[in-house]
């Protein structure tokens, strides 16, 4: 088996949290709202689009239990403007430690999951060195 990609991702929201959830990853992330394709039969929840990958959010009924450790990695272009953009829609941030050549925020959405927001690292090219 050749796996070649990775098309989506799914968060489980709980039903009384489904309008919520879907404002938050459409309104304050800004993530594309999809279409979802005929044939799913479900008319809840929703999917997003952002870079090469789709992020369902999908509503389970019963037992939800937020996915408090596993979580998305979402890579933005400027992680300082991501942080102040959730603080001012009242999402608390958490800061995480520089890992493998990216800066990293944790958060969460109204029911709990975990997000990660990281941006790439750019180091300066030395004297001498070409950038290209």
């Amino acid at each position: 088996m050749k796996i070649t990609a990775i098309d989506h991702v799914q968060i489980a929201v709980p039903p009384e949290l489904e309008q919520a959830a879907l404002a938050f990853y459409g309104n304050v992330l800004g993530l594309r709202r999809l279409q979802k394709p005929e044939g799913t039969g479900d008319t809840h929840g929703a999917w997003f689009h952002a870079g090469n990958i789709q992020l369902h959010v999908g509503i389970q009924q019963n037992d939800f239990k937020p996915a408090t450790k596993a979580h998305p990695g979402l890579v933005v272009e400027n992680l300082a403007e991501a942080q102040a953009a959730l603080e001012a829609a009242g999402v608390p941030v958490k800061p995480g430690s520089d890992i493998s050549g990216f800066k990293r925020v944790f958060t969460q959405d109204p029911a709990g999951n975990r997000l990660e927001f990281m941006q790439p690292i750019t180091r300066p090219a030395k004297a001498g060195e070409s950038s290209e």
